[in-house]
Parts: C-alpha cells; sequence; structure tokens
C-alpha cells in the first residue's frame, strides 16, 4: 500500500515557514510523503495550516480554506485536516466549533505533537485539540525537510518580551527563550557541511538575543562567531528592534565579512505620539540615529522596513512625520500596511480609530513615496558589478526571458542573462547591473564570472537524488536542519510584531 500523502499550507512570518519545515520533517519520519507538486485541492490525505493571527482577515481566510475542504473531506474517509499555528494557539476550541470537520487543533507551543495528534484523533475518531502553553521544544531540535540546499533559516529564539499595543504574537508565542549560542553554531556548521553557503539568522526580535541568558552583547558575538565558521559565505539576520540596535552590532556587522550589508528595521510609524501609543521604546530622533550610524559604518549598506499606517489616533501631522523619515531613511524596500484591528490587544480599544477612506489615501500616498525612493536608489546600483547568489524559483519570467535570478549581498533581487555554461541555485555569478527597476536590477549583458560552489554541488546532489525517491522523502539533512529562508527581505514583517 502506498504512503499517505500531506500537504502544508503556510501563513504568516519566518517563525511559521519555520515551523513548517519542522512540520513536514515529522510528518515524513511517521511514514507521510509530500503531496506531489500540481495535487489538486483536497487530494493530500493529510492538510496542514499553519495559521496566522496578525492581519484582520486571518480568520476568514482560514474558515473559507476549511469550508471549501469540508465536502472533499465528507466524500473522501481517511482523510485528516490539521490546524496549526498562531490562530490555533488565539482560537483554540472555537475553531472546531466552527469547523467541525478538522481532526487536530494544535498551538506554537506543541508542534512536535501533531503525528501523535494525527494518530489519536484517527483512532478515537473524534476531533483532538491540545494548546500547550509554554514551550515544549525548541523548534530547531525537531525534525525537518529543508527546501533549500544552498540557504537555510537558523532561529537563534522565539517569543518576545515586548508590549506593542497593536501586536497579538507575544501572547501566542510566549516570552523570549534563547537558545545557547553553542547549539545555534553547531546547527550553522552542520548546515554549512551539508554545502549550506547562506544563513538567516531568525527571531522575533532577532538582536534581544542574550535577554534570556543575560548576555546583551550576546548578538553581536553570535555575528562574530558566524564569521568564523568556514565555508558560511553569507549572514542575514530578521528582523531586529530599534531598542535593542547597539553600536556593538552595528561594528560586527561592518567588521564580519560574511554578515551581509543589509538590514531590515522595522519603523511602524515616523511619529513619535504614534509610537508612543504603540508602545514602541525608540522614538523618531533614535531611529533616524541608527540608520545614520549604519550608513556610517557600511555605506552600500541596504536598509528596507515596516510600516504600518492608520494606527488609532494618527493625524495628518503624524502621518507627515512617517513620510520625513522615510525621506530621510531612503529605505530600499519598506513593507507597508493598512492598521489591522485585532481583538485582544490594546490597540483595538482605543479611540481614534481612523475612518478606512483616510487610511487609504495615506496608504497610497506612502506607497508611492516609497516605490519613487526605491526606484532611485535602485538607479545607484546601474553601473556596479555584483556578486549574486543565484536562487532558485526567485525570477517568475525567467524560463520565457532567458534569464536567471538571484540576490547580490545586499538582498537586492537581481535578473541576469543566462551564462554560456551552466549555472546552478546556489552558484555565484559576477554581473554587471545595466537596468533598474524599482522592485529588481537587471544584468543584460554576459556575465563576467561563474563561480560553481559547494551549494551548487549539494543542490544537483539533491535535484538527482529527489528523481529517484518517492515525493516527500528527506535527504541529506544534518543532524540539526533548519529551512530555507524565503527569498523576499524579511516577508514576515507584516506581521507587525517586530
Amino acid at each position: 500500500m502506498s504512503a499517505k500523502t500531506y500537504e502544508v499550507r503556510t501563513y504568516g512570518c519566518q517563525m511559521n515557514v519555520h515551523d513548517s519545515e519542522r512540520l513536514s520533517g515529522l510528518l515524513e519520519g511517521a511514514g507521510f510523503v509530500r503531496a506531489p507538486e500540481g495535487t489538486g485541492e483536497g487530494e493530500a490525505d493529510i492538510v496542514v495550516f499553519n495559521t496566522c493571527a496578525v492581519r484582520e482577515n486571518a480568520d476568514n481566510r482560514l474558515y473559507g480554506n476549511l469550508g471549501r475542504l469540508a465536502p472533499i473531506k465528507a466524500r473522501r474517509p481517511g482523510m485528516q485536516i490539521a490546524v496549526g499555528g498562531c490562530l490555533a494557539q488565539k482560537d483554540r476550541d472555537t475553531i472546531v466549533k466552527k469547523a467541525p470537520w478538522v481532526d487536530v487543533v494544535f498551538g506554537t507551543h506543541n508542534i512536535g505533537s501533531l503525528p501523535v495528534l494525527l494518530e489519536r484523533a484517527r483512532v478515537q475518531e473524534e476531533a483532538q485539540v491540545e494548546i500547550a502553553e509554554s514551550l515544549e521544544a525548541f523548534p530547531s531540535t525537531l525534525p525537518t525537510r529543508r527546501e533549500s540546499a544552498y540557504a537555510a533559516w537558523v532561529s537563534i529564539s522565539v517569543g518576545c518580551n515586548n508590549t506593542c499595543t497593536f501586536c497579538i504574537v507575544p501572547a501566542l508565542r510566549g516570552k523570549e527563550k534563547d537558545r545557547r549560542p553553542g547549539d545555534i553554531l553547531a546547527e550553522v556548521e552542520a548546515l554549512v557541511a551539508e554545502g549550506v553557503t547562506e544563513i538567516t539568522l531568525l527571531g522575533q526580535n532577532v538582536n534581544a538575543y542574550g535577554s534570556d541568558i543575560g548576555d546583551r552583547e550576546a548578538f553581536s558575538k553570535l555575528l562574530r562567531a558566524c564569521g568564523k565558521v568556514e565555508g558560511l559565505e553569507r549572514v542575514r539576520f530578521t528582523s531586529p528592534h530599534p531598542r535593542d540596535f547597539t553600536d556593538d552590532v552595528i561594528s560586527a556587522m561592518a567588521e564580519t565579512e560574511n554578515v551581509m550589508p543589509q538590514l531590515h528595521m522595522p519603523l511602524q510609524s515616523g511619529s513619535d505620539t504614534v509610537l508612543k501609543a504603540m508602545r514602541r521604546s525608540y522614538r523618531q530622533e533614535r531611529y533616524l540615529g541608527i540608520i545614520e550610524k549604519v550608513r556610517a559604518a557600511m555605506p552600500d549598506a541596504a536598509l528596507s522596513t515596516d510600516i504600518i499606517v492608520g494606527f488609532p489616533g494618527e493625524t495628518d501631522e503624524d502621518f507627515e512625520q512617517t513620510l520625513h523619515v522615510v525621506r530621510e531613511a531612503r529605505f530600499a524596500q519598506a513593507f507597508t500596511f493598512q492598521y489591522s484591528k485585532r481583538p485582544g490587544t490594546p490597540a483595538a480599544e482605543m479611540d481614534g480609530q481612523v475612518p478606512k477612506a483616510v487610511v487609504q489615501e495615506r496608504y497610497e500616498r506612502l506607497v508611492a513615496l516609497q516605490e519613487e525612493i526605491s526606484w532611485e536608489e535602485n538607479k545607484k546600483q546601474v553601473g556596479r558589478t555584483l556578486e549574486v547568489l543565484v536562487a532558485e524559483g526567485e525570477g517568475r519570467k525567467d524560463d520565457a526571458t532567458r534569464r536567471l535570478s538571484g540576490r547580490a549581498a545586499d538582498n537586492r533581487l537581481v535578473h541576469f542573462a543566462r551564462p554560456d555554461e551552466p549555472v546552478r541555485p546556489g552558484d555565484v555569478v559576477t554581473v554587471d547591473i545595466t537596468y533598474a527597476a524599482p522592485h529588481h536590477l537587471l544584468a543584460e549583458g554576459p556575465a563576467r564570472g561563474v563561480r560553481r560552489t559547494r551549494a551548487g554541488d549539494a543542490w544537483e546532489r539533491r535535484n538527482a537524488a529527489e528523481e529517484k525517491k518517492p515525493a516527500g522523502v528527506m535527504l541529506g539533512l544534518p543532524t540539526i536542519g533548519a529551512p530555507a529562508p524565503a527569498p523576499a527581505p524579511a516577508p514576515a514583517a507584516g506581521c507587525g510584531c517586530d
């Protein structure tokens, strides 16, 4: 009898991406295999939703998807549906009440329980709801199914000690818990031994690392330690909090060769009044001061941010202050969001909720300004020679245009002409930039050089092995693994939890 198939659908932040890689590893360790690409809706034997609770439409999105699966599940005896993540942690029994065909509900702290809960639901023929109140096992100690042979997340902490009034994440992820530096570096070294050349250090508030272990300079020390790992070419991190962004971190970034000249640092608002209402522990002057220091230490660094428009009480003058910071900081990219009212957060009960039409108008002005700045900043790259780490799946039009795509050191997306010699994901190509758009760069001429790498070798080995094995079999995993980062810089920034 063929093995049962599974599908994991992921919403939200990098933490959820990280957790989904673990969920896949757990399911495969229990004997399931990933549903092949192209599998239709509801054709997998097990469908797992790893949910986000930050945006207002999170609930509607989940229940809409569950509703579409209800008639399919009724026709397919043995099919199982599980719901995990932040929305499961928040809603608990509500999910089963609204969608009684769900088999398992589990929270952010007990993802390792999924295989057992699925089996229990099958045997007892009733829904299993298990929500742990504290972390049972650090995610990186669980099995994993990494998507990338050349890039990986490495989680250094979970949870958050901040109390931002718009954010529900600390209530769902819990207080910050740090991993020991030795465990982190052991994971990094294991990944590099497998062929990984780029890692992204991941935390809900990544540069607060050390608060749980009593070392205020632990994060900068960790960056420097990563610089000593032979074979590790690129180190990134996301997302830091301005409150914890200290001079020793800037020095470590500038002085550690493999730490990339890229920084994603959430702003949320440029208004001191709004920042105070958000309970953000910095003000405009402090934020711009950090930007100034980073640029002084790393003139070529690309900066990106998160901004929330329409927070309760935001006036036209407050919004103008946000535009001022955007003009001064000159972000290469900004993740901009309209304020989303979330039950259970202090901001949801605040007076001065801004009318939707006003929020929309401000949002459009902010996006237009940032598009203009992004384009201007990208135009400065024209004529430069850049090393690009070739990526898989970055350029949706690559086949039609006969191009390849990848990321420069500062994480800008680069499309480039396909070289005559074979190039694999994980290899490094040196190109001359000839054109800039707001969200990407283009190198239209021939590549200056192609460097075949251990990461490309690892991708080639894995690709060959995948063709010989059933879908879902884990290949070449280190003792402690980590999932691949999403290509966009700080894709989870929009959760507003930084």
